[in-house]
């Protein structure tokens, strides 16, 4: 570990804090100010006078070297305060961290008005590296639509091949799909988790959370082994928001989290982006109201490029298809042209073609029978 010992104090104090941070979400949304307290002023606005408060602050306020390091070895963050047994990242009890004196902590997160003390990582090298390149947050909703999942992937793989850093907090849906496009494109992405770096969440993504530990980076402000809560997700949100120089909503409804994340995005400054869509679909509402309110329309990974970089200034994205065989190209070309053929009236060798380039992420079936291109 790199981060400081005081760095450290006061993530386990937060982590302490977690009830009492539930209770207040609940109150009135989880704000940045909340995290920008100096560590007694915030035990007070949380914690009422008397015993808790006391014990609270003498476990995690100044104490000598020897006295925390007694309190901390016992526990990651106590369970029943919203951690669960410190499991480590593959198999380790130590987690490497960086906390806001690191030279490798992204300075992005200093716009916050209470950045993390610490985060944790699955590669703090990794992570120094990724959050040193232009970034773009592509989030949106859960239950994403068949439309979503394809845009997400689409962007997540885009904007990987051009060098820039996909940031997203690897829930369901469009999350994990920005993911997945960006690792299939070289692995360019950042998940920005709301429990502990160990913890996958959702358990189902369990496999895409390990390929995102071993090549890319996954982080978070909370400790090893702690269980997300309501109030990890919001606070997740502005780390995500502060990391992008650009956050771009895919789907999302009228009430959601990749809204908060757009929010924040627009309060430190930042571009916000949407992707349009049907205007009868609840998913639809949300960025559609971005795009009401002055965001940047967004129809693909090039849209985001000129957002970045200003328009005729990007860099260049290498073609998906350059290295295909020549049959393959031929038939995807066909497709980008939009011929979808049905399968039953499809002969078995482009049949076997088509079939590859699904595999190859180029296209995909359409509910029809027929193909489309997606890249």
């Amino acid at each position: 570990m790199t981060a400081c010992d005081a760095c450290l104090r006061r993530t386990r104090l937060i982590a302490a804090l977690a009830g009492h941070l539930d209770h207040l979400h609940a109150q009135r949304g989880l704000m940045d100010d909340v995290f920008a307290l100096p560590d007694e002023d915030l035990v007070a606005a949380l914690v009422p006078e008397g015993a808790a408060r006391a014990a609270l602050l003498a476990r995690h306020g100044p104490a000598d070297r020897a006295a925390r390091a007694e309190a901390a070895a016992p526990e990651t963050v106590r369970p029943g305060e919203g951690a669960g047994p410190a499991i480590g990242w593959s198999g380790e009890t130590d987690m490497p961290a960086v906390c806001r004196h690191d030279p490798s902590y992204p300075a992005a997160l200093g716009d916050l008005a209470g950045p993390p003390a610490v985060l944790f990582a699955s590669g703090v090298e990794r992570l120094a590296a990724l959050a040193g390149e232009p970034a773009v947050a592509i989030v949106g909703a859960r239950r994403a639509s068949a439309y979503g999942l394809e845009v997400a992937a689409a962007l997540g793989r885009g904007l990987s091949a051009a060098g820039v850093t996909v940031v997203s907090g690897m829930a369901l849906g469009v999350d994990s799909a920005a993911h997945a496009g960006a690792l299939d494109a070289g692995g360019r992405t950042i998940a920005v988790l709301g429990g502990g770096v160990d913890v996958p969440y959702p358990a189902t993504k369990r496999a895409l959370h390990a390929r995102l530990g071993g090549e890319a980076v996954v982080v978070s402000e909370l400790p090893p082994g702690f269980r997300p809560r309501r109030w990890t997700f919001p606070a997740r949100n502005r780390i995500i928001a502060a990391l992008a120089a650009v956050t771009v909503v895919v789907e999302a409804a009228q009430r959601s989290g990749a809204l908060i994340t757009a929010r924040i995005a627009r309060e430190l400054g930042r571009d916000v982006g949407a992707v349009p869509g049907h205007v009868t679909s609840p998913l639809a509402s949300g960025p559609n109201a971005l795009l009401r309110d002055g965001a940047h329309l967004v129809d693909g990974a090039e849209a985001v490029l000129d957002l970045l970089f200003g328009v005729g200034t990007r860099p260049p994205s290498p073609d998906p298809a350059g290295d295909l065989e020549p049959h393959l190209a031929r038939e995807l070309e066909r497709i980008r042209a939009g011929v979808g053929d049905r399968e039953r009236a499809i002969p078995a060798e482009t049949l076997g073609a088509l079939g590859e380039l699904e595999l190859r992420g180029l296209v995909r079936r359409t509910p029809g029978g027929g193909w489309v291109a997606v890249a």
